[in-house]
């Protein structure tokens, strides 16, 4: 998962692949004794997962693309939107769980969808962030950015711009 984008939206994605399981695994499990704290644990560490998993992406990004104090500002808005995108889509993942076992199915399918346009809208949000600071790299730093964007293999990405 070195791809900028799929990092951004892993979150989501992870929200999105757990919905419907996870919802009823939930949903049966939170009528017994002692489920609802255990429920409150589980969410609690995947947030501190995802936070982690973020993080440790903008930092290796950071390396990747070798951003300069000139960039910083660009580079912080654009971390700053995968931190808050990743904030967002856990907010809405904790809120459809809290209400899932009270959902009807077309209630449940509504989610589902809201959920899918939030991850939109967080890839936007993350596109024309990213836009903005794609627009003052270096041409070596672009080259860097255009293979680390592409779906090149792992060995290809690392290799060493030629100048």
């Amino acid at each position: 998962m070195n791809h900028p984008i799929r990092i951004a939206i892993l979150p989501a994605l992870l929200a999105l692949a757990f919905l419907s399981p996870v919802a009823g695994a939930q949903s049966s499990s939170s009528t017994q004794a002692g489920a609802p704290s255990s429920k409150v644990a589980s969410t609690t560490r995947r947030a501190e997962r995802r936070e982690n998993l973020v993080e440790q992406r903008i930092v290796e990004l950071h390396k990747q693309l070798e951003i300069t104090p000139q960039e910083a500002p660009q580079w912080n808005a654009f971390a700053l939107t995968m931190r808050h995108n990743a904030d967002a889509m856990e907010q809405a993942f904790r809120e459809r769980i809290t209400k899932m076992p009270t959902m009807n199915a077309d209630e449940v399918m509504k989610s589902y969808a809201n959920m899918a346009a939030l991850n939109a809208q967080n890839v936007q949000k993350l596109s024309a962030s990213f836009s903005d600071l794609y627009g003052v790299l270096s041409p070596n730093q672009k080259a860097i950015a255009d293979r680390l964007f592409r779906h090149e293999p792992r060995r290809l990405r690392k290799a060493p711009v030629k100048k």
